[in-house]
């Protein structure tokens, strides 16, 4: 699962990547509103924790502004403050969960999770898009026309776990490279299009008629012909 942290407070956000990596969650971070803001809407990410107090925009407003564009990412806030009205405020905000400073992190982690289960938008943890369907835990594809199946990789599973959350949607290489790699990695493009080229012989594999087009100069797209 790919995290977003927004904490301005150096020695925090330091201690909570280092916790969230080693639960092996992929974690990005930022350190002011509009960088928040921008990194959000980039929709790469499976649960956002925000924190309130941050230079430039706070978090409320970063959470108003993200839900505004249309942006459903589960939202965890952050804040020192503990009343009532501030927590009331979050919720009212955007933010789909809320926990005061200090916090423990047994805590922290538990929420994260319900937030990630909450995400995957199924019960059993599959990800279904025209005859097949995604086992996210055992990370095996299957074609449910006729029940043949196959093990995919670690970036091949992430693809197909992104592309399925968007079906319908034209991913650029962009967008994949920093879903499946991260904003600070040096990957390139044609990463993008090797695992590609490798998640479309494992669908082929499988007699699937889902496949992954390629929508020239700007990206590619997930398409089932009829079955």
């Amino acid at each position: 699962m790919k995290l977003l942290l927004a904490e301005d407070e150096r020695r925090m956000a330091s201690a909570l990547i280092e916790i969230l990596r080693l639960e092996k969650y992929d974690v990005d971070h930022v350190a002011d509103g509009e960088s928040a803001l921008f990194s959000i809407e980039s929709g790469v990410y499976d649960v956002i924790i925000l924190d309130v107090m941050m230079p430039g925009m706070n978090g409320f407003e970063v959470a108003r502004r993200a839900r505004a564009s249309g942006v459903k990412t589960p939202i965890l806030m952050l804040t020192a403050k503990g009343e009532l009205d501030d927590k009331v405020t979050g919720l009212d905000s955007g933010a789909d969960d809320y926990m005061t400073k200090p916090f423990m992190t047994k805590e922290l982690l538990a929420r994260i999770r319900a937030l990630c289960r909450r995400n995957i938008n199924s019960q059993d943890g599959s990800l279904t898009f025209g005859d097949i369907s995604l086992d996210t835990g055992t990370a095996t594809l299957t074609c449910t026309y006729n029940g043949q199946s196959v093990r995919l990789g670690e970036k091949e599973l992430r693809i197909m776990e992104y592309m399925i959350a968007n079906q319908g949607q034209i991913l650029t290489r962009e967008q994949l490279a920093v879903k499946i790699w991260g904003f600070e990695s040096e990957a390139e493009y044609n990463n993008v299009e090797v695992y590609m080229s490798f998640t479309r012989k494992k669908l082929a594999f499988i007699g699937a008629k889902t496949a992954i087009k390629a929508v020239r100069g700007i990206g590619y797209e997930l398409r089932c012909e009829s079955v």
